[in-house]
C-alpha cells in the first residue's frame, strides 16, 4: 500500500511490507533520511521533502518535512482525510478555494479538513518549512489539481490579527514590579499548582483560606481572597456566617476587622 506525505503523492513513495505488524521501536536518526526534490508537476519552484514516517500494516498516518524556497508552493490539491501542517521555520502562505490567502509563521498549526481544495507554500520573500501529517484512505492521501497561478499566488495575504496580550496573573499584578521571582512562585506554585489540586474544590479552598486569614487577622490578604471566594461560588451570606462563627474561636477583634474588609469588598459587583 502506498502512502505519500502529507502534502503530496510523491514519486518516491516509501512502501512497508503489506500487512506487516510492528512490534519494536523504529528510530531513524537525524541526517540518515533521504531528502528528495518534490515532483514538478505538483509544485512550483524549488521544494525539498524529507519523509519522517511512512506507516506499515494498518497504519494510515504519514509525516514529512517539506521545505519551500521563496515563492515556491504546491499545486491546488485536497486530501480525503484532511491534513495538518506545523510551521517550523520561515513565513508561508495557505489558501482554501474561495477563501483569502493566509500568512503562516513559525509555531502556527494549520488543519485542512477532508476534501477541501487548497494550496500552501512559502512567502515571496521568505523560505518556509513545515511538517505535514496526512492519513491515507484506501492507499491514497492526495488528489492533485491545477497549478496555482501567479495571480492567485500574488494576492495580498489577509492581515494577521495579533492575539490580545494575556492579562497579568495575580502574583505579577501584586509583586511583579519589585519581586519578580516571588511573583512567579505565587502564580506558578501557589495558584498554578496548590490551588489547582483536585483534592478540594476551588470553593472549599477559598473557604479554608478566608477562614485562616480571618483567624490570623490579615486584612490586606483577606481583601483579595474574599473577592476570589465570591468568584469561586461562595455567597456573601456564607462568608459573613463563617466570620461570625470564627469570632468565637479566633477572637472578636479579628472578626470585627474581617467584617470591615467584607463591607468594602461586597460593594463591588459579583463576578
Amino acid at each position: 500500500m502506498k502512502f505519500s506525505i502529507a502534502l503530496a503523492a510523491m514519486v518516491f513513495v516509501m512502501t512497508g511490507p503489506s500487512g506487516a505488524a510492528e512490534s519494536e521501536l523504529n528510530i531513524t536518526r537525524a541526517g540518515t533520511r533521504p531528502v528528495n526534490a518534490a515532483p514538478a508537476q505538483n509544485f512550483t519552484g524549488s521544494v525539498q521533502v524529507e519523509m519522517l514516517h511512512t506507516p506499515v500494516g494498518a497504519g494510515r498516518a504519514s509525516a514529512g518535512i517539506v521545505s519551500f524556497s521563496p515563492g515556491a508552493r504546491t499545486a491546488w490539491h485536497s486530501h480525503p482525510l484532511g491534513q495538518t501542517l506545523i510551521v517550523t521555520s520561515g513565513i508561508g502562505r495557505v489558501q482554501r478555494w474561495g477563501g483569502a490567502v493566509e500568512q503562516i509563521r513559525v509555531g502556527d498549526v494549520v488543519h485542512i479538513p477532508a476534501n477541501v481544495k487548497h494550496w500552501h507554500g512559502a512567502a515571496a520573500d521568505s523560505a518556509m518549512t513545515h511538517i505535514a501529517v496526512t492519513e491515507a484512505l484506501d492507499g491514497k492521501s492526495t488528489d492533485w489539481m491545477e497549478q496555482v497561478s501567479d495571480a492567485q499566488y500574488g494576492a495580498s495575504p489577509a492581515p494577521v490579527v495579533a492575539p490580545a496580550p494575556a492579562p497579568p496573573l495575580q502574583g505579577q499584578k501584586l509583586f511583579g514590579d519589585i519581586a519578580p521571582k516571588f511573583a512567579q512562585l505565587t502564580d506558578e506554585v501557589l495558584f498554578g499548582d496548590v490551588w489547582a489540586r483536585p483534592g478540594l474544590s476551588l470553593r472549599d479552598r477559598s473557604l479554608v483560606t478566608v477562614s485562616a486569614l480571618i483567624a490570623m487577622n490579615r486584612p490586606d490578604q483577606l481583601r483579595g481572597h474574599l473577592a476570589r471566594a465570591r468568584q469561586n461560588g461562595l455567597s456573601d451570606a456564607e462568608l459573613i456566617e463563617a466570620t461570625t462563627h470564627l469570632a468565637f474561636y479566633a477572637g472578636w477583634p479579628s472578626a470585627v476587622t474581617a467584617i470591615g474588609v467584607a463591607r468594602d469588598v461586597f460593594t463591588q459587583p459579583r463576578p
